[in-house]
C-alpha cells in the first residue's frame, strides 16, 4: 500500500478516536458472489469511519478479494473443501437448479428444492467446521476482543462464533424460504391472511383461492421444509460448545436484524423494534461510463437503450435459450448491452453488444437507458428502483420470482417465464415497458419513495452495527417472545392458529 493511503488511513483512526464516536472492531461471518457485493458496500463505510473491519474467508473464496477492499482485513483460513468443489457449487449446481427445477411438476419441484438446500446445508456446515475447530484461528479471534460480529444470515456461522467470542451480532439478510427462520429466530410476524409467503408469488390483495394457496405454503414451510439440516447443525453446534444447543436458539440471540428490502419493494406488514429494512443502500448516483461504452450508447440516438444482466452468478447460458433472448433482441430499434460471457448467439443482431461485464448502476442511470431485463436478483432490482427504471423480469431461482412478481404489482415490470419463453413473449415485453409510459411512470413513483427517506440506507445500517457497538448489545429491542419456554410457545402457536383456519373468509 503507498504511503498516501496508509496515512490517509492513520488519519481515520484519529479522527474517530478524537471524535465523539468511539472505533469498534467489527468481525465479519460473510457470504460469497451478490450477497459480498451488498455487504462490503457496508464495510467500506465502516472503514471509512475509522472502525477496524476483519473478515473471515475461506481459502477457497472466489468475490473476496482482498486486493480490491482499502482499509478492510481478511483472516484467510483453510477449508477441507477444494476451490474447484467450491466453485461447482455456484456455478454446475446453480445451473442445473435454474434448468432442471422447474420442469418438475409442483410436488417433485419442492422435493428436489429440499434435496438441493440439504447439500447446501452440508457444504455450509463444513466451511463452519473448518472456521470453528481452527483453534488457532479462534484463539487470535478471542486475543483480537471484537465489539461485534456482522454475519450473513443465509448462511450459519456467525452466531456460533457470536457464542464462542462472547460478542453481540447483528445479522445482514434477505429472506428464507417461507420465512422460517425470521418467523421462528428473529420473532416476526407474519399474518397469512395478508402476507403473502416467500415461493408463493402472491400480492397482498389475494382471492379466497389465494388465500387457500398462501396457507399451504405456510403449513409445508412451517412443518416439512428445511433450508438447513438442523438436526445436524444442532449436533454440531453441541459439540463445539459442549451443551445441548440448537441453530434456531442461537439465531434467536441476534440483536439487530438488518433486511436487505424496502417499502418500494414490500407489502406492508408488521416489524419489530430490532429490524431494519436497508434495501437499496449499494446504490450509487451514475459515473460516467468508458468511452467505447458510452459511444455505443450515445449510438442509439433516440431510440435509448436496453440494458441485460441476468446477475454475477449467472453469466452463460444454454445455447437454445441464448438463441432465443437474441432473436428477440435483434428486433428491437433500441441498441442492447448484454452481459453474457457464453458462445456468441449464431441469432445476434448487430444492435446487440456482449460484454463479461458492465457497470450496471452506472449504465442504469444513463439518461438513455430505457428498460433493464433482470434475473430479479435484490442488486439489480433496487439498482433500477433508484434510477426509476422500468424492468422485463426473467426469474431463475430462490426469491427472484417473487421479487418480479411485487415488481409486477407495483406496476414497474413484465414477467415472462424462462422455460416457456420464446422470441415472441421477450419482444412484446420490451416493447410494453419501453413504449407504454404506464410502467416508466410507475418505476419513477417506486423511485420517488426509495429516494424519500428521513435516513440513507447504508446510513441507517452503520448506525445500528454502531449502536450495538456502543450499548454492547440491543437486547432492550427483543420481544419477550424470545424468553418464553416451549409449551409457552407451543400453546401460543397454537392460539395463533385461530386464524389460521379462519382467514381465508379474510380479515
Amino acid at each position: 500500500m503507498s504511503t498516501k493511503w496508509i496515512s490517509v488511513l492513520l488519519l481515520l483512526q484519529l479522527s474517530c478516536y478524537f471524535s465523539s464516536g468511539r472505533c469498534g472492531k467489527v468481525l465479519v461471518w460473510p457470504v460469497d458472489y451478490s450477497h459480498w457485493i451488498n455487504i462490503k458496500t457496508i464495510l467500506d463505510e465502516l472503514a471509512q469511519r475509522g472502525h477496524e473491519v476483519t473478515v473471515l474467508k475461506p481459502s477457497v473464496s472466489v468475490l473476496l478479494d482482498s486486493n480490491k477492499s482499502l482499509g478492510i482485513k481478511f483472516e484467510i483460513f483453510p477449508t477441507s473443501i477444494s476451490k474447484d468443489e467450491y466453485e461447482m457449487v455456484f456455478t454446475e449446481e446453480l445451473m442445473n437448479f435454474v434448468l432442471e427445477l422447474p420442469k418438475y411438476p409442483f410436488w417433485k419441484y419442492f422435493s428436489k428444492l429440499q434435496e438441493m438446500s440439504m447439500e447446501e446445508s452440508d457444504f455450509s456446515e463444513n466451511i463452519c467446521r473448518d472456521a470453528v475447530l481452527n483453534k488457532t484461528l479462534v484463539t487470535k479471534l478471542k486475543e483480537s476482543r471484537f465489539d461485534v460480529i456482522l454475519a450473513d444470515a443465509l448462511c450459519p456461522c456467525g452466531e456460533l462464533l457470536a457464542e464462542l467470542l462472547e460478542v453481540p451480532f447483528l445479522y445482514t439478510h434477505r429472506v428464507f424460504p417461507g420465512y422460517t427462520y425470521e418467523k421462528y429466530s428473529g420473532g416476526l410476524l407474519f399474518p397469512p391472511s395478508y402476507v403473502p409467503v416467500i415461493m408463493s408469488q402472491l400480492t397482498d390483495k389475494m382471492t379466497f383461492m389465494e388465500r387457500v394457496k398462501n396457507m399451504l405454503y405456510v403449513l409445508y414451510f412451517d412443518f416439512w421444509f428445511q433450508t438447513f439440516n438442523e438436526k445436524k447443525w444442532d449436533r454440531f453446534y453441541s459439540e463445539v460448545l459442549g451443551r445441548p444447543t440448537k441453530l434456531t436458539e442461537l439465531m434467536g440471540k441476534a440483536d439487530m436484524w438488518l433486511i436487505r428490502t424496502y417499502w418500494d419493494v414490500e407489502f406492508p406488514r408488521p416489524l419489530l423494534p430490532n429490524v431494519e429494512f436497508i434495501g437499496g443502500l449499494h446504490c450509487r448516483p451514475a459515473k460516467p461510463l468508458p468511452k467505447e461504452m458510452e459511444d455505443f450508447v450515445q449510438s442509439s440516438g433516440e431510440e435509448g437503450v436496453v440494458v441485460f444482466s441476468l446477475g454475477s452468478m449467472i453469466s452463460n447460458l444454454p445455447e437454445e435459450r441464448a438463441n432465443v433472448i437474441a432473436s428477440a433482441l435483434a428486433r428491437l430499434p433500441q441498441k442492447v448491452l448484454w452481459r453474457f460471457n457464453g458462445k456468441k448467439p449464431d441469432t445476434l443482431g448487430p444492435n446487440t453488444q456482449l460484454y463479461k461485464w458492465i457497470p450496471q448502476n452506472d449504465l442504469l442511470g444513463h439518461p438513455k437507458t430505457k428498460a433493464f431485463v433482470t434475473h430479479g436478483g435484490s442488486n439489480g432490482i433496487y439498482e433500477a428502483i433508484h434510477h426509476g427504471i422500468p424492468m422485463v423480469g426473467i426469474p431463475l431461482f430462490g426469491e427472484q420470482p417473487d421479487n418480479i412478481a411485487h415488481m409486477t404489482a407495483k406496476g414497474a415490470a413484465v414477467r415472462v417465464d424462462w422455460k416457456t419463453m420464446s422470441s415472441t413473449n421477450l419482444l412484446s415485453a420490451l416493447k410494453a415497458v419501453i413504449n407504454n409510459p404506464f410502467y416508466k411512470e410507475n418505476a419513477m413513483r417506486l423511485s420517488r419513495i426509495h429516494h424519500d427517506q428521513p435516513m440513507k440506507p447504508l446510513d441507517r445500517a452503520v448506525f445500528w452495527i454502531e449502536y450495538v457497538m456502543r450499548h454492547k448489545g440491543a437486547k432492550h429491542l427483543r420481544v419477550a417472545a424470545h424468553d418464553l419456554t416451549w409449551r409457552w410457545k407451543t400453546l401460543c402457536r397454537a392460539l395463533e392458529k385461530r386464524e389460521w383456519w379462519c382467514f381465508p373468509w379474510g380479515p
